[in-house]
């Protein structure tokens, strides 16, 4: 796998969230987005984990090039 991560999806990918504790796929390769599946063993890339604590619907970064994976910010305008 590359550094660089592939484009999973133009735009955010909402899903509806109950709490508790989440892995973001940060990474190339999107099979399972947006959360990890477990492809990355064997590499340098790593999910990215994060804590809800309450229900809520949330827009994840489909283009894994934000600075905050729980909101899309419009990063992938740019690409």
């Amino acid at each position: 796998m590359s550094a660089e991560a592939v484009n999973a999806a133009n735009g955010p990918l909402q899903v509806e969230m109950k709490p508790g504790t989440y892995s973001w796929r940060r990474y190339e390769h999107w099979w399972e987005q947006p959360f990890c599946d477990g492809a990355h063993k064997g590499t340098s890339s790593a999910p990215l984990k994060l804590e809800i604590v309450e229900r809520w619907l949330v827009a994840w970064c489909g283009c894994t090039r934000t600075g905050d994976p729980l909101h899309c910010g419009g990063t992938h305008k740019t690409l």
